[in-house]
C-alpha cells in the first residue's frame, strides 16, 4: 500500500488521470440514477443540487470560506444556476424518452457548440481536428438516429431535440462559469457551485411546483437514487475532476472525460435492455470519437 501511495506522489500525471477517470466514471451513473427514481424529470433535477448543495455548503463552511463577493459575482452565479437549470431539464426529460445513454451524448455536443463559439466569436483559428470533428459527429448522430427517423414516435424525436437543446444550454453554462471563475470578485471553486447549487433547485423546485409535481420521494429505492445522484454525480465526481485536471494534458482530458458519454451509453444497454444495431452501434463510436476531436481541438496550444 505504501508504495502505491509513493508511486502516485512522485507521478502526479498518473494521479491526475485516475482522479478525472474515477470522477467521469461516478457521473455517468448520473442517468441511471434519474431513469431509476420515480419522481418526475424536473424533481430529480430539484434533488440533486438541492442534496449536493448540502454537501457543498457544509464542506464550505468547514473550510472558513466565504459565500459573498458582490453583487456582480451573485448576478453570475444566479445566471450559471438558471443555465444548468435548463440543462437539467432538458436532460431529465430527454433522458425519460430516448435512454441514458443517447442523452447524455447528444448533451456533450457542447464541445462543439465551444468550439464554434471561440472561432465565431473569440475569432479564434480553427484546427484540423475541429473540421474533422464536426461532419464526423452528424454522419455520427444520422447513423444513430437519422436513418430510423421516420420509424421513431413522436415522443422519441422530441427527446433527440431536447439532447440537443441540453447541449446548448450546457454550453452557455460552461460559458458563463468560465466568466465567474475569473471576474475580479474570486470564490472558490467548491464555493461557486454551492451558489451555482441552490440556485438550480430553486428554479427547478419552482418549475415542479409551477407544473405540480409532487416532492414526495415515494420509496426507498428513489430515495438511494436521489442522494446517490447529488452525492456521486454533483458532488464527488467533479471534485475528481477538478483536482485531476490541472495534472494531465488536454488530450488526455478529453480522453478520460469521454467516459462519461461513453459508460452512460454501456449502463444503458446493460440497465435498460437498450437495443441498439450495428449501425447504431457504428453512429455511436463515430458521435463519440468526434466528441473526443471537438474536446482536445485546442490541446496542442494547452500542453
Amino acid at each position: 500500500m505504501a508504495n502505491n501511495v509513493q508511486y502516485f506522489t512522485t507521478n502526479p500525471g498518473k494521479l491526475g488521470a485516475l482522479l478525472v477517470a474515477a470522477g467521469a466514471t461516478l457521473i455517468s451513473f448520473s442517468g441511471v440514477y434519474v431513469k431509476l427514481a420515480h419522481v418526475s424529470p424536473t424533481v430529480a433535477g430539484f434533488y440533486r443540487t438541492f442534496f449536493g448543495g448540502i454537501i457543498l455548503l457544509v464542506i464550505v463552511w468547514m473550510r472558513g470560506g466565504l459565500l459573498w463577493q458582490g453583487f456582480y459575482h451573485f448576478f453570475l452565479g444566479v445566471l450559471c444556476g438558471f443555465l444548468l437549470a435548463l440543462d437539467l431539464f432538458f436532460w431529465h426529460i430527454s433522458i425519460h424518452f430516448i435512454g441514458p445513454g443517447l442523452a447524455t451524448i447528444l448533451g456533450n455536443f457542447q464541445v462543439f457548440l465551444l468550439a464554434l463559439f471561440g472561432v465565431l466569436v473569440l475569432k479564434e483559428k480553427p484546427t484540423i481536428n475541429l473540421l474533422l470533428a464536426i461532419p464526423l459527429a452528424m454522419l455520427g448522430l444520422y447513423l444513430l438516429a437519422g436513418i430510423q427517423w421516420g420509424d421513431f414516435g413522436q415522443n422519441y424525436k422530441v427527446g433527440i431535440f431536447l439532447g440537443l437543446a441540453t447541449a446548448l444550454c450546457y454550453a452557455s453554462y460552461l460559458l458563463v462559469l468560465r466568466r465567474l471563475q475569473i471576474s475580479d470578485d474570486y470564490l472558490s471553486p467548491v464555493t461557486n457551485l454551492v451558489i451555482i447549487c441552490f440556485v438550480t433547485a430553486a428554479f427547478l423546485g419552482t418549475t415542479a411546483w409551477q407544473q405540480s409535481d409532487s416532492f414526495e420521494i415515494p420509496d426507498l429505492q428513489s430515495l438511494l437514487s436521489l442522494s446517490g445522484y447529488g452525492l456521486f454525480s454533483q458532488v464527488i465526481g467533479w471534485v475528481l475532476i477538478t483536482k485531476g485536471l490541472p495534472k494531465i494534458k488536454s488530450s488526455l482530458t478529453g480522453l478520460l472525460l469521454l467516459l462519461q458519454p461513453a459508460l452512460a451509453f454501456v449502463w444503458d444497454m446493460l440497465f435498460f435492455d437498450r437495443k441498439t444495431s450495428i449501425v447504431g452501434g457504428i453512429g455511436a463510436v463515430f458521435t463519440l470519437a468526434a466528441i473526443y476531436m471537438g474536446a482536445t481541438s485546442h490541446s496542442d496550444s494547452k500542453r
